[in-house]
């Protein structure tokens, strides 16, 4: 499932790396893939609201994933020395907000390589209605 954007997404973030290295801010590697997935000619939008439901009722919150790409891949960047299981559980639930069946948790942080899960959900449906 998506599985030629991920790598395209991927080849973006792992250019991204290869210049910048770690150490940086999270907001400087977001904004590095923002210009090389427009490079690339890659779609994406950056920073999205996502609205929540409970009950059929909109809430005040929203959710903001770092980029929608392809409009169907949810990504959540990181600059950390490692990730943790609150990592996946956020982007696990962008993905649900979202309904999107693709995510991408990048890290920038770690040293020597750059670190990413993709996840792929296929039980979500629109809460919105509920």
């Amino acid at each position: 499932m998506f599985k030629q954007e991920g790598y395209d997404l991927m080849g973006a973030a792992f250019e991204v790396y290869n210049e910048l290295g770690y150490g940086m801010a999270e907001d400087v590697y977001q904004s590095a893939l923002e210009v090389e997935l427009g490079l690339r000619c890659i779609p994406f939008n950056a920073q999205v609201e996502l609205d929540v439901f409970f009950k059929g009722h909109l809430l005040r919150p929203k959710y903001r994933p770092d980029l929608l790409v392809f409009d169907e891949i949810v990504v959540e960047l990181k600059a950390l020395k490692e990730l943790s299981s609150e990592h996946d559980a956020q982007l696990f639930n962008y993905m649900r907000i979202a309904c999107k069946q693709v995510g991408y948790l990048i890290n920038f942080g770690k040293k020597g390589a750059l670190e990413w899960k993709r996840f792929v959900v296929n039980d979500l449906h629109d809460r919105r209605n509920e």
